[in-house]
């Protein structure tokens, strides 16, 4: 197994850990700084996968798979145990688990007539933005800024950010989902 295919089975192996840590948190802020820091080496492992397949020039479609699968495991894994604890808005797990969905479905279509949807900026801009505002999430650090946390105010941005950059992939791929005979 290359190196960049080990570290997305490493991402998809501390999903778990990263999960129970979340989940025993409450109360215990040492877990939830040890927790945070978890999933900030599991999210620097999507940068170092995709960075050293293309530099060593290894990239398979069974990396791109795993990397992708990875991500969302990891992301949607975060998620449901903060919403599970409390800190985290189940609107916000709901627009960007279904965002990862519906890029599912997307990448499936456009699959029939392109091969492949490429990463876009804002796809990346999208996976920083929320590996940051859920390993802030997780911390939970008691930082007010106005009326909301800091890591409150970071997952809005996520949102945002994962909203545009849905829009922004369905609107360069619209052709494939527009109706037409496919026979």
């Amino acid at each position: 197994m290359s190196i960049p295919n080990l570290l997305a089975v490493i991402r998809l192996i501390l999903t778990p850990i990263v999960m129970a840590m979340v989940l025993k948190s409450p109360g215990n802020d040492g877990l939830a700084i040890a927790a945070a820091v978890v999933f900030g080496i599991a999210a620097l492992t999507d940068f170092a996968d995709g960075y050293l397949a293309r530099r060593w020039r290894i990239t398979t479609t069974l990396g791109a798979f795993l990397d992708t699968v990875a991500d969302k495991v990891l992301v949607t894994g975060a998620l449901i145990a903060l919403v599970e604890i409390g800190s985290t808005s189940t609107w916000i797990a709901f627009i960007i688990i279904g965002r990862e969905i519906a890029m599912m479905g997307l990448r499936s279509v456009a699959a029939l007539d392109l091969g492949t949807v490429p990463p876009s900026m804002w796809g990346k801009w999208k996976a920083t933005v929320q590996f940051v505002a859920i390993m802030f999430a997780i911390g939970h650090l008691d930082v007010t800024i106005g009326p909301f946390r800091l890591d409150e105010w970071m997952m809005a941005a996520a949102v945002i950010v994962t909203v545009v950059s849905a829009g922004d992939y369905f609107s360069r791929f619209r052709t494939v989902l527009s109706p037409r005979d496919r026979e």
